[in-house]
């Protein structure tokens, strides 16, 4: 029998989970590429009701170019060629920048949901402390594996795990890991003072660590354990314990219960790792490797929107309207579909009074290239 590129492919992802019957539960499930969502052209950005784009959000775009010149669009908006005008353009003022590169258009309704996240800071220690929690850098036996570098349709899926003699497992859980799995192996970046500190420091992916000699260490994301992210927010509403879950109702639970509190932690086996990242007044590193800008980038589903591409948002933050231009710079696990946005909100308490309770209705614009716009007119009915 002849076996295709793809057969090949998921031939090796069963042979590495010990020829099971079914494919391997390694991490998350494979990310299958979405359907793609209608897409209709607006018109100039202009025209769009309070657009007024900000300098950071212009200098957030010229920060995303490098990235966008690289990296695929699986959305498949967009080709590398689109973005080159507006890439070159170092002239143009802001407030003419975006109408002269981009049209407006809209994904399906425009309507999704907007959250937000931060960067927090915490207290910690460079030696174990009673009751911390260590902070670890990326294990060398983390394995992440990218099955689309077997068959081109296999994009997009990942497996993560660990060899186990001759068989891929599943990576150790967050359990374990608090457990001690990896002690001793040299992998502690520091120690946090707090666990729960940890916890919501490794929700929003990066933050700062305050230390007892006075030093503030940045740290970002370097990995993740493979499991599946479960937001504990959730499983509060569900069981009837909490009936609004934000960041501050949460943690006061777990304050009040600090045994089922463990536990509940526990539920969701994701688990990130750190790096130490350079000192700088900018925000943290997002995934296309460029530092954020609070209120001008936002995290987005990359199957979904090109990344870089400006994204105008129209939504209320603390019972006021908010609208503002925004780039999309980063990802998340929970950040799915073509209307999904996680708004970077910067460090502090604004910050994080803000990004803990923001989960709102939004109406979303995409700023397309002119050419990749012209392209989607054509395509239109």
């Amino acid at each position: 029998m002849r076996i295709t590129a793809r057969g090949w492919a998921l031939t090796i992802a069963l042979t590495l989970a010990g020829c099971a019957a079914t494919p391997p539960s390694v991490g998350p499930a494979p990310h299958v590429e979405p359907a793609p969502v209608a897409a209709r052209v607006i018109g100039p950005p202009a025209t769009l009701p309070g657009f007024a784009p900000t300098a950071d959000a212009h200098e957030a775009f010229c920060r995303a170019c490098p990235a966008i010149a690289r990296r695929q669009d699986r959305s498949g908006l967009t080709v590398p060629a689109d973005w080159q005008a507006a890439c070159a353009d170092t002239q143009t003022p802001t407030s003419e920048f975006f109408d002269r590169h981009f049209i407006a258009v809209r994904l399906g309704d425009g309507k999704g949901l907007a959250t937000g996240y931060f960067e927090p800071e915490i207290t910690g220690s460079l030696t174990p402390v009673p009751g911390g929690q260590a902070i670890y850098r990326l294990p060398p036996d983390l394995l992440d594996i990218d099955l689309g570098a077997f068959a081109a349709d296999l994009a997009g899926r990942r497996i993560r795990g660990r060899f186990d003699g001759k068989t891929l497992i599943p990576y150790y859980s967050r359990a374990e890991i608090e457990n001690g799995v990896l002690a001793g192996r040299h992998l502690e970046l520091a120690w946090a003072n707090d666990p729960v500190d940890l916890f919501f420091l490794q929700i929003q992916g990066s933050g700062r660590l305050r230390l007892g000699d006075g030093q503030l260490w940045r740290i970002g994301y370097a990995g993740q354990n493979g499991h599946p992210y479960t937001a504990i927010g959730r499983l509060l509403r569900e069981r009837g314990q909490l009936e609004k879950a934000g960041m501050a109702e949460i943690r006061a639970w777990l304050a009040e219960n600090p045994a089922e509190g463990r536990a509940l932690m526990r539920e969701n086996a994701s688990w990130i790792f750190f790096r130490r990242l350079p000192d700088s007044k900018d925000g943290p590193i997002g995934a296309l490797g460029v530092p954020l800008i609070a209120e001008a980038n936002a995290a987005v589903d990359l199957a979904r929107i090109p990344p870089g591409a400006p994204l105008f948002a129209t939504l209320e933050v603390e019972g006021q309207p908010w609208r503002r231009l925004l780039v999309a710079a980063d990802t998340g696990g929970a950040i799915r579909g073509a209307n999904r946005i996680d708004i970077f909100w910067g460090h502090g308490d604004r910050a994080a009074r803000i990004a803990g309770a923001l989960a709102a209705p939004v109406n979303l614009t995409v700023l397309l290239p002119r050419l990749a716009a012209e392209r989607l007119s054509g395509q239109e009915p």
